[in-house]
């Protein structure tokens, strides 16, 4: 059956989960980044209406973030997206789904599959968080996403330096809308007032955010594609290659001149890569 929906919204526990829903066939969960006024929408806006056209696309707003629920906690707060979207799952009734995630929506997705592998189908990862993180120090790009809002605050050109600096290869290519969306988001008074993976406890739980730590990952089956770009400044390109060591059914596909962006910056390749994938027979 055939949905097109727009920012509906429904209980999980105690937050509203904001999301999208559109298209047909085997239900796909996309969630996106932990960026300074990140959202399901803004993350995957080139992908949506593509993977559309052959799987039922579910893209919510994750706890913190968008128009959901503000408030994430500072002990595991990937466990707590991962509660999250599994109710959200259980909300719409929906027993098993393929997930998508990128950055911090990986290490959501990654962390979902780990917990419950009966629910989830194919994984397609794009520069997850959460590999690698407690073996150095922070990138750059880290660093400015868990200092957007310190010292003066956020503020216009923070972000733009944020997004056109880190997240992509090529800052000239993201146009102003896109800037001004995210800024717009990033204020929002509730953000504000508990923003997401901030300040030195949101430092401490992104360095103890280390998968390649967890033992689990060796016994997952999931057929999971790693999709990372060379010039990714917020999550380490060598991410891609540690992870798929520990990984049983993993592909790795790097993109050349690209940044932590990959959905964004490679769309097209994106959205064919991604259907493809999605569309062989098997799960976990």
């Amino acid at each position: 059956m055939e949905r097109q929906e727009a920012h509906k919204t429904v209980r999980v526990g105690d937050r509203s989960i904001s999301y999208t829903r559109t298209g047909k066939g085997a239900p796909v969960l996309m969630l996106h980044g932990g960026g300074p006024g990140a959202s399901g929408m803004s993350n995957y806006v080139r992908n949506i209406d593509a993977l559309a056209a052959q799987f039922d696309v579910i893209v919510p707003d994750m706890p913190g973030y968008g128009a959901s629920t503000k408030g994430l906690g500072r002990d595991d707060p990937v466990g707590e997206l991962a509660s999250s979207m599994l109710g959200l799952l259980d909300a719409l009734r929906i027993p098993f789904a393929h997930i998508v995630g990128n950055s911090l929506g990986g290490a959501c997705g990654l962390r979902m599959a780990l917990d419950a592998p009966q629910r989830v189908g194919r994984l397609v990862l794009m520069g997850p968080g959460g590999i690698g993180t407690t073996r150095s120090l922070p990138t750059p790009g880290l660093k400015a996403l868990l200092n957007y809002y310190k010292g003066e605050g956020p503020s216009r050109e923070k972000l733009r330096e944020f997004i056109t600096r880190y997240l992509v290869a090529d800052g000239a290519a993201v146009p102003d809308e896109v800037l001004e969306t995210r800024f717009q988001s990033s204020i929002d008074p509730e953000v504000v007032a508990a923003p997401p993976l901030t300040g030195p406890s949101g430092l401490k739980a992104a360095l103890r955010m280390d998968f390649t730590r967890d033992r689990r990952l060796a016994e997952m089956t999931h057929p999971t594609l790693i999709l990372w770009g060379r010039e990714d400044k917020v999550n380490r390109p060598s991410g891609a290659a540690s992870l798929a060591k520990r990984l049983r059914n993993a592909d790795v596909f790097m993109f050349a001149n690209t940044g932590h962006w990959v959905q964004w910056e490679r769309a097209e390749e994106f959205n064919a890569i991604t259907a493809a994938f999605l569309r062989r027979a098997g799960g976990a």
